[in-house]
């Protein structure tokens, strides 16, 4: 009795004050030991209010044809189950197959093994032993070690979202998922940078090198570094703020914000580039409804001179009501992936210069009339004063010119792959694109012999005709060799045969 009562007095001092322990039966410890594994109906560790879980989440439950499923923490009670963060492979899919387990040891922490048993991802506890895990209704799962010690949590090591009670220090940052049901890692970014400033932008895969960025809080002050920021903050009550080292706040939530006792909070970095701050109501009678977003518009933000832009190269981004971005390809062109439909754009048709242009028919192409689209990083040669007309010919006899944009007396030519694609009513010039509009491609051309292969072949004729030449002066040769030959031992036997020379007669 006294041994139980001590066992219970232990848990009570091992889990610090922000675990949220409850007295409820469900009160999300998870001990060592337990395990759970992929399936259909597959449990969940629960948090104490049952808000929050982490378990398998079923990928695309309506058509699952790959039957996958994802390690992660998600909302429990809303039927969108919608994922707060998830085990990151970084260049690979972390998704995994049904029969898939993972297991709380206390030398490793969380282990997740495919159904032969291999180990596809670990929490990597590097220093101690796991004594319990804890899932509570912060949404932070936390393992800490029997001397109290917090070994591990999911708060700093997060995905695609924050939650309320979540903080990010300077150079840690959000990663976008590739899809919306595809959790590998995506192409943005959302960092805290050492200097203060908290920024968004494009990385160039599969390395993490990034691009300019398209948002920026201007919390960077090289004059007065203790005006800086040095921390991102979203605190219980659903506000967002970087926090500055003077303890200055730099709201990132604007206006008031609808109450976290009766709505859920999260603020997710989207697949399409977009951050955005949610709320959903607890009764499960709604959506996910945007409180604020950054940027204003990510398809004419984000413009530097690296990288296809927030959609594919080839594409063309439209800003939707939300506002987040909707990609589509232009007429004569296609998804490069068809499932990806904000990915890149091919075109339907051949544009080449191949045999020095000579392959190319100018006759066989046309232009698609747009307006209020532009690909401002495409330009590769513009040409002043020029009419609509005089523009159009010039872009039709270039077989390197697949678009030009025509405003008053300027002619701008773009090449291919078009990048930073967009439509914006602030943009005023026309926009004309050039699609194959009738016959098959053009017969192909001969590589034209290159000059030192001209040479090449004629020193190979003249050495051919040389040894021809030789060979018939050397067979003639032989031939008057073995006829002279013979003249000579016929002439020879005819003299040994003469009468009265005593010889012998040879047979031939």
């Amino acid at each position: 009795m006294a041994s139980a009562k001590s066992y219970s007095i232990f848990l009570l001092f091992l889990l610090p004050y922000d675990l949220h322990l409850a007295t409820a039966q469900n009160n999300g410890t998870v001990p060592v030991g337990a395990t759970l594994t992929a399936g259909t109906d597959s449990s969940s560790w629960l948090s104490p209010s049952g808000d929050l879980a982490f378990g398998f989440h079923q990928l695309d439950e309506e058509n699952n044809s790959n039957d996958l499923f994802l390690l992660s923490i998600f909302y429990n009670k809303i039927p969108e189950k919608t994922v707060v963060w998830y085990t990151d492979n970084k260049d690979q899919n972390p998704a995994v197959p049904r029969g898939s387990q993972v297991k709380l040891a206390a030398d490793q922490g969380l282990v997740l093994n495919d159904p032969q048993g291999k180990q596809v991802w670990s929490s990597k506890i590097d220093i101690g032993a796991v004594a319990v895990g804890h899932m509570n209704d912060t949404g932070n799962f936390v393992l800490v070690s029997s001397s109290n010690s917090r070994l591990w949590d999911s708060f700093s090591n997060p995905t695609d979202t924050l939650l309320p009670g979540q903080m990010m220090e300077t150079e840690q940052g959000l990663f976008s998922r590739k899809s919306d049901t595809n959790f590998s890692r995506g192409r943005f970014q959302f960092r805290l940078l050492k200097k203060g400033n908290l920024v968004l932008n494009i990385a160039n895969l599969p390395t993490d090198l990034a691009n300019d960025a398209y948002y920026s809080s201007g919390t960077h002050d090289s004059t007065n570094s203790s005006n800086s920021g040095y921390q991102v903050m979203f605190n219980e009550s659903g506000y967002m703020y970087i926090l500055r080292r003077n303890s200055q706040r730099f709201d990132l939530t604007k206006g008031r914000v609808v109450p976290a006792a009766d709505f859920y909070h999260r603020a997710t970095l989207n697949f399409d580039g977009v951050f955005a701050q949610y709320f959903y109501p607890k009764n499960g009678n709604g959506n996910w409804s945007v409180v604020w977003s950054e940027p204003e518009n990510i398809c004419v933000n984000i413009g530097g001179g690296l990288g296809s832009g927030a959609c594919g190269y080839n594409s063309i981004c439209t800003l939707d009501s939300d506002p987040r971005p909707r990609c589509a390809c232009p007429e004569g062109y296609s998804l490069l992936e068809e499932t990806d439909r904000y990915g890149s754009c091919k075109p339907d048709f051949e544009l080449s210069c191949w045999g020095g242009g000579q392959g190319y028919n100018k006759e066989l192409f046309d232009f698609h009339e747009v307006k209020n689209i532009d690909w401002p990083q495409s330009d590769y040669e513009r040409f002043k004063p020029y009419n609509e007309v005089q523009c159009k010919n010039s872009c039709l006899s270039d077989c390197f010119c697949a678009a030009v944009i025509f405003e008053d007396d300027s002619c701008c030519f773009k090449k291919l792959p078009l990048s930073n694609g967009m439509t914006d009513s602030r943009i005023t010039s026309k926009a004309f694109i050039k699609y194959k509009n009738k016959g098959d491609d053009p017969p192909s051309v001969p590589r034209p012999l290159d000059p030192e292969d001209k040479k090449k072949r004629k020193m190979m004729n003249a050495t051919g005709s040389v040894l021809l030449g030789s060979s018939v002066f050397v067979n003639f040769a032989m031939v008057c060799a073995v006829g002279l030959g013979f003249f000579f031992i016929y002439k020879k036997k005819w003299i040994r045969n003469s009468p009265g020379d005593g010889t012998v007669v040879l047979k031939i």
